[in-house]
């Protein structure tokens, strides 16, 4: 029974490091998106105006190339997280992140890499 476990196991850990090693790098990600980045800024800053750039990336998310921004205003610690497809332009969404929020995303984020 133990040395079944093990084989399970070891399966498992092979399955997970082909898949991580397999997720394409940003800069393949980049030369898929049909939407650079500069104008995927302009759409979200349109959903936030006067706001600033706090982070951002390209990811695979829910099965859909987008750009990820993180916007945040003056006077306010909330940051509003603008989604935007890479292929097409469109926006994918819009949510207020709290901080508490913010900080729960950044440890699943740092436990991811």
């Amino acid at each position: 029974m133990q040395k079944r476990m093990v084989v399970v196991t070891l399966g498992v850990v092979l399955g997970l490091t082909a898949w991580i090693s397999a997720a394409p790098s940003e800069s393949e990600l980049i030369k898929q998106a049909k939407i650079d980045k500069k104008h995927a800024e302009k759409i979200a800053l349109s959903r936030v105006p006067n706001g600033r750039f706090a982070s951002e990336e390209i990811e695979q998310e829910n099965g859909k190339l987008v750009w990820s921004f993180d916007i945040a205003k003056t006077g306010t610690k909330t940051i509003t997280e603008v989604q935007v497809d890479a292929m097409t332009g469109k926006i994918v969404s819009t949510k207020l992140e709290t901080p508490a929020a913010q900080a729960k995303e950044a440890k699943a984020d740092k436990a991811k890499n």
